[in-house]
Protein backbone atom coordinates (compact mmCIF):
# COMPACT_ATOMS: atom_id res chain seq x y z
CA UNK A 1 0.00 0.00 0.00
CA UNK A 2 1.22 3.53 -1.10
CA UNK A 3 0.88 6.93 0.78
CA UNK A 4 0.34 10.34 -1.24
CA UNK A 5 -0.35 13.77 -0.47
CA UNK A 6 -2.61 15.66 -2.51
CA UNK A 7 -3.73 19.58 -1.74
CA UNK A 8 -3.68 18.88 2.04
CA UNK A 9 -5.67 15.50 1.66
CA UNK A 10 -3.91 11.94 2.80
CA UNK A 11 -4.79 9.28 0.34
CA UNK A 12 -4.24 5.06 1.06
CA UNK A 13 -4.21 3.44 -2.16
CA UNK A 14 -4.04 0.01 -2.79
CA UNK A 15 -1.00 -1.67 -4.78
CA UNK A 16 -3.57 -4.10 -6.58
CA UNK A 17 -6.59 -1.09 -7.27
CA UNK A 18 -4.31 2.52 -7.93
CA UNK A 19 -7.65 4.11 -9.28
CA UNK A 20 -9.43 3.46 -5.71
CA UNK A 21 -8.63 6.28 -3.16
CA UNK A 22 -9.79 6.58 0.15
CA UNK A 23 -9.24 9.68 1.66
CA UNK A 24 -8.92 10.85 5.50
CA UNK A 25 -9.00 14.27 6.25
CA UNK A 26 -6.69 16.31 8.43
CA UNK A 27 -7.80 17.08 11.78
CA UNK A 28 -8.32 20.59 12.53
CA UNK A 29 -7.48 21.96 15.82
CA UNK A 30 -10.96 23.74 17.20
CA UNK A 31 -13.23 22.44 14.93
CA UNK A 32 -16.81 22.39 15.42
CA UNK A 33 -18.19 19.00 16.66
CA UNK A 34 -20.99 17.73 15.23
CA UNK A 35 -22.98 15.00 15.53
CA UNK A 36 -25.67 13.34 13.80
CA UNK A 37 -29.18 14.30 13.60
CA UNK A 38 -32.45 11.77 13.21
CA UNK A 39 -35.02 12.71 11.49
CA UNK A 40 -37.77 9.79 11.50
CA UNK A 41 -35.93 6.63 11.54
CA UNK A 42 -33.31 7.54 9.12
CA UNK A 43 -29.96 9.86 9.39
CA UNK A 44 -30.73 12.35 6.59
CA UNK A 45 -28.42 14.93 7.22
CA UNK A 46 -25.55 16.29 9.83
CA UNK A 47 -26.39 19.46 11.24
CA UNK A 48 -24.05 21.62 13.22
CA UNK A 49 -24.72 21.99 17.06
CA UNK A 50 -23.14 24.13 19.11
CA UNK A 51 -24.14 26.15 22.51
CA UNK A 52 -24.55 29.87 21.23
CA UNK A 53 -22.72 32.46 23.02
CA UNK A 54 -23.69 34.57 26.00
CA UNK A 55 -23.10 37.94 27.09
CA UNK A 56 -23.06 38.78 30.73
CA UNK A 57 -23.77 42.35 31.70
CA UNK A 58 -23.54 44.05 35.15
CA UNK A 59 -24.26 47.69 36.69
CA UNK A 60 -24.34 48.76 40.23
CA UNK A 61 -25.13 51.90 42.12
CA UNK A 62 -25.37 52.90 45.51
CA UNK A 63 -26.33 56.93 46.16
CA UNK A 64 -27.56 58.66 49.17
CA UNK A 65 -29.88 61.47 49.54
CA UNK A 66 -31.54 63.55 52.50
CA UNK A 67 -35.04 63.47 53.82
CA UNK A 68 -37.03 66.06 55.23
CA UNK A 69 -37.22 65.94 59.28
CA UNK A 70 -40.30 66.46 60.23
CA UNK A 71 -40.06 65.15 64.01
CA UNK A 72 -43.58 63.04 63.59
CA UNK A 73 -43.97 59.25 63.24
CA UNK A 74 -46.82 59.19 61.58
CA UNK A 75 -44.87 60.43 58.19
CA UNK A 76 -41.84 58.78 58.52
CA UNK A 77 -40.81 57.34 55.04
CA UNK A 78 -41.66 53.08 55.95
CA UNK A 79 -45.29 55.31 56.70
CA UNK A 80 -44.96 56.28 53.17
CA UNK A 81 -44.75 53.00 51.53
CA UNK A 82 -47.25 51.43 53.82
CA UNK A 83 -49.62 53.83 51.63
CA UNK A 84 -51.00 53.59 47.80
CA UNK A 85 -48.83 56.84 46.94
CA UNK A 86 -45.74 55.21 48.45
CA UNK A 87 -45.87 52.18 46.28
CA UNK A 88 -46.84 54.30 43.40
CA UNK A 89 -43.68 56.10 43.82
CA UNK A 90 -41.52 53.05 44.60
CA UNK A 91 -42.44 51.01 41.00
CA UNK A 92 -41.97 54.82 39.58
CA UNK A 93 -45.61 55.00 38.07
CA UNK A 94 -45.74 58.20 36.48
CA UNK A 95 -43.28 57.22 34.42
CA UNK A 96 -45.32 54.10 33.01
CA UNK A 97 -48.49 53.50 30.23
CA UNK A 98 -50.52 51.41 32.85
CA UNK A 99 -49.83 49.02 36.11
CA UNK A 100 -51.95 46.54 37.77
CA UNK A 101 -51.66 44.12 40.44
CA UNK A 102 -50.88 40.34 39.35
CA UNK A 103 -52.92 37.44 40.73
CA UNK A 104 -54.24 39.56 43.44
CA UNK A 105 -51.45 39.69 44.99
CA UNK A 106 -50.52 43.06 46.71
CA UNK A 107 -46.74 42.98 46.32
CA UNK A 108 -46.20 42.11 42.55
CA UNK A 109 -47.21 44.87 39.73
CA UNK A 110 -47.07 44.36 35.89
CA UNK A 111 -45.74 47.90 34.59
CA UNK A 112 -45.97 48.34 30.81
CA UNK A 113 -44.00 51.47 29.87
CA UNK A 114 -44.95 53.61 27.07
CA UNK A 115 -44.08 52.05 23.57
CA UNK A 116 -41.61 53.12 21.43
CA UNK A 117 -40.72 52.81 18.18
CA UNK A 118 -38.16 50.64 16.82
CA UNK A 119 -37.70 51.16 12.99
CA UNK A 120 -40.67 50.46 11.60
CA UNK A 121 -41.90 48.16 14.78
CA UNK A 122 -43.95 49.25 18.14
CA UNK A 123 -43.13 47.50 20.93
CA UNK A 124 -44.35 47.58 24.79
CA UNK A 125 -41.85 46.71 27.68
CA UNK A 126 -43.47 45.30 30.01
CA UNK A 127 -42.23 44.21 33.42
CA UNK A 128 -43.17 42.12 36.30
CA UNK A 129 -42.01 44.05 39.53
CA UNK A 130 -42.05 42.82 43.35
CA UNK A 131 -42.26 45.11 46.42
CA UNK A 132 -41.20 43.98 49.96
CA UNK A 133 -41.42 46.97 52.67
CA UNK A 134 -40.89 46.50 56.22
CA UNK A 135 -39.83 48.91 58.77
CA UNK A 136 -36.63 49.00 57.91
CA UNK A 137 -36.05 49.14 54.18
CA UNK A 138 -37.58 48.37 51.19
CA UNK A 139 -36.37 45.74 48.28
CA UNK A 140 -37.51 46.00 44.60
CA UNK A 141 -37.11 43.04 42.73
CA UNK A 142 -37.25 42.56 38.49
CA UNK A 143 -39.12 39.38 38.37
CA UNK A 144 -39.44 39.29 34.58
CA UNK A 145 -38.77 41.59 31.36
CA UNK A 146 -40.11 40.97 28.39
CA UNK A 147 -41.63 43.34 24.91
CA UNK A 148 -44.65 43.40 23.18
CA UNK A 149 -46.38 44.67 20.04
CA UNK A 150 -44.61 43.44 17.44
CA UNK A 151 -44.25 39.45 16.95
CA UNK A 152 -40.82 39.90 15.52
CA UNK A 153 -39.55 41.70 18.26
CA UNK A 154 -41.71 39.38 21.05
CA UNK A 155 -39.69 37.09 19.90
CA UNK A 156 -36.33 38.87 20.59
CA UNK A 157 -37.47 39.03 24.38
CA UNK A 158 -36.32 35.29 24.45
CA UNK A 159 -32.67 36.36 23.48
CA UNK A 160 -32.25 37.83 27.22
CA UNK A 161 -32.88 37.60 30.73
CA UNK A 162 -32.34 40.46 33.31
CA UNK A 163 -32.28 40.13 37.35
CA UNK A 164 -32.64 43.88 39.36
CA UNK A 165 -32.54 44.69 42.54
CA UNK A 166 -33.05 47.90 44.36
CA UNK A 167 -32.67 47.88 48.08
CA UNK A 168 -34.00 50.93 49.90
CA UNK A 169 -32.80 51.75 53.16
CA UNK A 170 -33.32 54.62 55.44
CA UNK A 171 -32.53 56.29 58.74
CA UNK A 172 -35.34 58.51 60.59
CA UNK A 173 -33.33 59.01 63.71
CA UNK A 174 -30.30 59.87 62.42
CA UNK A 175 -29.65 63.71 62.84
CA UNK A 176 -29.98 64.42 59.29
CA UNK A 177 -32.65 61.94 58.08
CA UNK A 178 -31.62 59.68 54.48
CA UNK A 179 -32.64 57.25 51.85
CA UNK A 180 -29.79 55.35 50.55
CA UNK A 181 -30.84 52.93 47.33
CA UNK A 182 -28.75 50.34 46.18
CA UNK A 183 -28.96 49.18 42.78
CA UNK A 184 -27.78 45.98 40.93
CA UNK A 185 -28.60 45.04 37.23
CA UNK A 186 -27.69 41.93 35.70
CA UNK A 187 -28.30 41.18 31.87
CA UNK A 188 -27.15 37.73 30.34
CA UNK A 189 -27.43 38.49 26.47
CA UNK A 190 -27.70 35.83 23.56
CA UNK A 191 -24.96 36.32 20.98
CA UNK A 192 -26.68 35.05 17.85
CA UNK A 193 -26.14 37.60 14.87
CA UNK A 194 -22.87 38.36 12.72
CA UNK A 195 -20.87 39.69 13.27
CA UNK A 196 -20.90 39.58 16.77
CA UNK A 197 -20.95 35.74 16.61
CA UNK A 198 -17.63 35.68 15.01
CA UNK A 199 -16.25 38.26 17.97
CA UNK A 200 -14.79 36.92 21.27
CA UNK A 201 -17.08 37.42 23.83
CA UNK A 202 -15.30 39.80 25.84
CA UNK A 203 -16.01 42.60 22.42
CA UNK A 204 -19.67 42.46 23.42
CA UNK A 205 -19.17 42.47 26.98
CA UNK A 206 -17.06 45.67 27.39
CA UNK A 207 -19.12 48.18 25.68
CA UNK A 208 -22.29 46.23 27.13
CA UNK A 209 -20.94 46.88 30.54
CA UNK A 210 -20.20 50.82 30.02
CA UNK A 211 -23.67 51.76 28.53
CA UNK A 212 -25.41 49.59 31.09
CA UNK A 213 -23.69 51.60 33.74
CA UNK A 214 -23.97 54.41 32.23
CA UNK A 215 -28.15 53.86 32.13
CA UNK A 216 -27.44 52.79 35.35
CA UNK A 217 -25.67 56.02 36.88
CA UNK A 218 -28.81 58.63 35.09
CA UNK A 219 -31.61 56.52 36.45
CA UNK A 220 -30.61 56.32 40.10
CA UNK A 221 -30.10 59.96 40.62
CA UNK A 222 -33.34 60.69 38.86
CA UNK A 223 -35.20 57.66 40.53
CA UNK A 224 -33.96 59.15 43.95
CA UNK A 225 -35.29 62.87 43.00
CA UNK A 226 -38.69 61.38 41.96
CA UNK A 227 -39.07 59.35 45.52
CA UNK A 228 -38.22 62.43 47.57
CA UNK A 229 -40.38 65.12 45.43
CA UNK A 230 -43.42 62.05 45.55
CA UNK A 231 -42.76 61.41 49.72
CA UNK A 232 -42.29 65.73 50.36
CA UNK A 233 -46.23 65.76 48.16
CA UNK A 234 -47.28 63.11 50.99
CA UNK A 235 -46.18 64.83 53.52
CA UNK A 236 -47.52 68.32 52.58
CA UNK A 237 -51.19 66.56 51.79
CA UNK A 238 -50.68 64.35 55.06
CA UNK A 239 -50.16 67.83 57.48
CA UNK A 240 -52.70 69.48 55.70
CA UNK A 241 -55.69 66.50 55.96
CA UNK A 242 -54.36 66.86 60.06
CA UNK A 243 -55.57 70.54 59.56
CA UNK A 244 -58.87 70.66 58.15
Amino acid sequence: MNTAIHNGWRASVASESPRKILPLRRSYLNAIPRERVLLGSHVRRAMVISSSKKANLTASRKQRINLQSNGEKELTFSEFLKHPSGMEAVINAKALQSYQLVDDDENTYRCTLPTIQLMSFEVSPVLVLRVIPTQEDCTVELLSCKLEGSELLENQSEMFSAIMTNCMTWNMEDPEPFLEVDVSLKVTLEISTRPFTMLPVSAVESPGNLVMQTLVDTLVPLLLQQLLKDYDEWIQKQQQNLLT
